[in-house]
């Protein structure tokens, strides 16, 4: 298939065992080309439209049936903030991926789509032959179809389960009131073998809370994660006066400053990149600026924040283990640290050391996640105190920061 215009493939729908089908949406014939020829590499995946404007995509979405939409954010006739609530509406359940170059407009852009129901953002280098030869971008776009699309596919799966399950016929005998005549019992008919029940997953440990009134609360979040973010915020940020608040979000650089915006909106609170040297204020919220990994230290007598260019730390850059690593020296059993949706297992190692140090660390349930890979793998290494959905992780945290349980 050539991907140099608009156009769709028909294939049959998928099911949990079938590649995940994708439609890359973007105006340049380049880019469509490489994704759509690095999606097509892998045997989990599938391209199964590709489309110059949002408009062409939302009139295909149904004939095309993506489980996957890599959608541009900057296209003519109809760019991807017009159509991405129109491909939802067309089908329910859709993962959409905005893609977007690092420009502040455009990631102002992409995370109001996040807010409008988009699942996660890649960001786009700035020119086709960066495109070309970006590793890291093709990595990231494999990555993110990928989880995003086995975890709708799941979904859709265990849905159609429901659903067969509820359908299916009983066997009884009608009930016949006295005086009528006994309705006939139908014929036994043998239904098909039932799937494989997987074997049960392994029993997950959980941590004690700390007894100690927390003096700090670190969150780590990656996929997902500025929808969550903002979601929390709204609930606890009356509850932080008297603490101060880090934030490691798996995200690049103008991203970082643009959610530290959102999320003082959200919280009522100064949310702001954390700045090398400036010492840690209660009720203060600090982000790790994108490409940098933030953790804290002591100058002194006055503990603060510290910015270091050292290698990524699982993948990534800002990652949430150094953080959670330079808390345990200085706060011990008084950090609150909490492990939101995300991908990968950034964060697991770090909240094993909050928690043997004492400390309490809350991990996001799989779901209310987005991916449950980082509170997954928090959950499973057996740090976490508990395994909460989001709508209760709020309310659990001001009750803790207010010395309750």
């Amino acid at each position: 298939m050539a991907f140099g215009s608009s156009a769709a493939i028909d294939r049959p729908s998928a099911t949990v065992t079938d590649p995940i089908r994708v439609m890359v949406v973007d105006d340049s014939v380049v880019v469509r080309g490489l994704i759509g020829r690095w999606i097509d590499e892998d045997p989990a995946l599938a391209v199964v439209a590709s489309h110059r404007n949002g408009k062409l995509a939302v009139d295909d979405v149904a004939r095309s049936n993506p489980d996957v939409v890599v959608l541009d954010v900057e296209m003519p006739e109809m760019d991807g903030i017009t159509a991405l609530p129109l491909l939802l509406k067309a089908k329910p359940g859709l993962v959409v991926v905005m893609a977007s170059t690092l420009t502040r407009r455009n990631a102002e852009i992409s995370l109001k789509c996040l807010s409008l129901g988009a699942a996660d953002y890649v960001p786009k280098p700035e020119s086709n032959s960066g495109v070309t030869t970006s590793s890291d971008f093709r990595n990231e776009v494999i990555q993110k179809v990928k989880a995003l699309g086995q975890r709708a596919q799941a979904r859709a799966g265990r849905a159609a389960q429901a659903r067969a399950t509820t359908a299916q016929p009983t066997g009884r005998v009608p009930f016949s009131p006295p005086g009528s005549t006994p309705a006939q019992a139908p014929a036994r008919s043998f239904a098909p073998s039932q799937p494989r029940v997987a074997p049960a997953a392994p029993t997950i440990q959980t941590r004690p809370y700390s007894s100690v009134t927390p003096r700090i609360l670190l969150i780590g979040s990656s996929t997902g994660g500025p929808q969550a973010l903002t979601r929390l915020f709204g609930e606890i940020g009356p509850a932080i006066a008297n603490v101060p608040v880090l934030i490691t979000q798996h995200m690049p650089a103008t991203f970082t400053s643009i959610l530290a915006e959102h999320i003082t909106k959200a919280s009522g609170r100064r949310a702001a990149e954390g700045v090398h040297g400036e010492p840690l204020m209660p009720g203060r919220i600090y982000v790790a600026p994108g490409g940098k990994h933030m953790v804290i230290g002591k100058q002194g007598a006055e503990t603060v924040v510290l910015l270091n260019d050292q290698p990524p730390v699982n993948f990534c850059k800002p990652a949430v283990d150094p953080l959670f690593d330079s808390a345990v020296p200085i706060f011990g059993s008084a950090i609150l640290a909490c492990v939101l949706t995300g991908m990968g297992h950034d964060g697991a190692a770090g909240a094993k050391r909050i928690a043997d140090g004492g400390g309490s660390v809350i991990a996001q349930d799989e779901e209310s996640s987005v991916v449950w890979g980082m509170p997954g793998a928090v959950a499973q290494a057996g740090a976490a105190a508990e395994i909460l959905p989001l709508d209760q992780i709020g309310g659990k945290i001001v009750r803790i920061l207010g010395g309750r349980r």
